[in-house]
């Protein structure tokens, strides 16, 4: 179950590639939303494969008054929701949530250090555009396979001038971590949104640069992972159950729609309330959420999931007990 969240409809109002793989799609909400952070993220109720389900997309650019706009790199490896978007035509009608955001910026800071991979520039743009309102000093290191894959990359540089980085691999242009944050003042905080793995570095750098953790701001990508994302089975503790879980389906989606019900929040990874027991392994954890530590990571006792997955068969033990008859 989410908490307290407001829901609208809305129309797509202008859908247009910013990319060849990436489309921006233009939303209108039959009532203009209320004010929200930047960085803010927006859920879609999609049907997929006949199955009602969610998706999050973050928003981009600069708040206007009447319209959001999001950013949807199409994905043959999801779970069906970029394909999903991808279908949608200008004037077909969508339900949202109402925008919110789980960056939790110190907007009293004088340094700022953005950090986007690839899709993951669409927070962080409007990010950008606020705090050049501000008398701080920020630098954005955009890393992209190619500049022809960097999604915003002119909005960006008109923006920010030589404040903009990009690390382009195919330019041999890597992004230096370490480099990084050892060259920022000690009261500096770094925001970013990227790939799993570009987060992992991160948080790695950043505590070996002896930072404090909570200036480390980020999101990441709830289907971004280490291992394919691929279909696999779930065992549940003293009940003989096997559920099979989809290649576009969350473990967590899952076990609820087979009456397993497993309390969760953000079901991005993040907070960790519907963490699960794990019991046993038959195959490959592919622990995709940013809540854990790397050593409980490591153990394989739990597992999130809303966005982790697994190659093989797990058996876990859900705590659920259903209702005295």
């Amino acid at each position: 179950m989410r908490f307290a969240e407001h829901w609208m409809w809305c129309s797509v109002d202008a859908i247009r590639d910013v990319t060849s793989g990436i489309r921006e799609i233009t939303l209108r909400p039959d009532a203009p939303p209320m004010s929200y952070p930047p960085g803010s993220h927006i859920n879609v109720n999609l049907l997929i494969d006949g199955q009602p389900q969610t998706r999050s997309y973050s928003l981009v650019g600069e708040r206007a008054i009447d319209t959001l706009r999001i950013a949807v790199r199409l994905a043959p490896d999801s779970r069906g929701g970029s394909q999903a978007m991808w279908a949608l035509q200008p004037g077909g009608r969508l339900e949202i949530s109402s925008p919110s955001s789980l960056f939790d910026i110190d907007w009293a800071r004088k340094t700022y250090c953005l950090i986007a991979g690839g899709i993951g520039i669409t927070p962080i743009t409007g990010i950008a555009h606020a705090l050049r309102k501000r008398s701080v000093d920020v630098r954005l290191h955009y890393a992209v396979r190619s500049r022809q894959d960097a999604a915003y990359l002119d909005e960006m540089g008109e923006l920010l001038g030589e404040r903009l980085d990009v690390h382009a691999s195919d330019e041999a242009a890597r992004l230096d971590l370490d480099a990084t944050f050892s060259a920022l003042p000690t009261d500096a905080i770094a925001i970013m949104c990227g790939p799993m793995r570009m987060l992992e570095a991160a948080r790695h750098a950043w505590n070996s640069a002896g930072r404090a953790p909570a200036d480390l701001r980020y999101e990441t990508f709830g289907s971004s992972g280490l291992l394919p994302t691929a279909e696999f089975r779930v065992r549940l503790k003293g009940s003989g159950t096997e559920i099979v879980v989809p290649q576009n389906r969350s473990m967590l989606d899952a076990l609820n729609d087979a009456g397993h019900e497993v309390m969760s929040d953000c079901q991005r990874g993040e907070c960790g309330v519907c963490a699960i027991d794990v019991l046993a392994i038959d195959g490959e954890i592919d622990h995709r959420d940013v809540f854990f530590s790397d050593h409980q990571k490591s153990g394989n006792t739990k597992i999130c999931p809303c966005v982790s997955r697994v190659v093989g068969t797990v058996t876990v033990d859900t705590l659920y007990q259903p209702d005295a008859v």
